[in-house]
């Protein structure tokens, strides 16, 4: 069997590995709290989704309209935010866990950045970030000075 077959059959067990799943959890803590925790999980990756989904793919949109969209855009920070918000959103405690799974990543890396710790996740977009203190705007000695020209009109 090659690839494709695995995935499609894994594709079609998921529905009955979750229920599986929900019986042994509703059994170990109760139906109503199993149901409360699903709803709770869906409720935050809706919220994820539409916080940090939005953005990620309004960019890529951006990117693949401009012709320069990349693998690297495909698999950064914001794809796994939205993965994880997807797989949050389908109710089932094996993709909640494959979810949170996913956000483990980009939560450390934010708490670190919040922290102090360390410096923020570089981004892979090209685009550099300066931190206010150690730059400085130089003149450039093949433009004309912008104040001469000025007090001159």
């Amino acid at each position: 069997m090659n690839v494709a077959k695995y995935l499609l059959l894994a594709l079609l067990l998921l529905p009955l590995a979750e229920l599986a799943a929900f019986i042994a959890v509703a059994a170990a803590i109760g139906f109503l709290w199993a149901a409360g925790l699903l709803l709770a999980t869906s409720f935050a990756g809706a919220l994820l989704l539409r916080h940090a989904g939005g953005s990620h793919i309004a960019r890529v949109r951006t990117a693949w309209d401009a012709g320069s969209f990349t693998a690297l855009q495909a698999d950064s920070t914001g794809g796994l935010l939205l993965l994880a918000g997807i797989l949050l959103l389908i109710p089932g405690f094996i993709s909640d866990v494959l979810g949170l799974l996913l956000l483990l990543r980009p939560l450390w890396q934010g708490l670190g950045a919040a922290l102090g710790r360390g410096t923020p996740p570089a981004r892979r977009d090209g685009v550099g970030d300066l931190a206010p203190a150690p730059w400085h705007r130089a003149p450039d000695p093949a433009l004309p000075d912008r104040d001469e020209n000025e007090r001159k009109s």
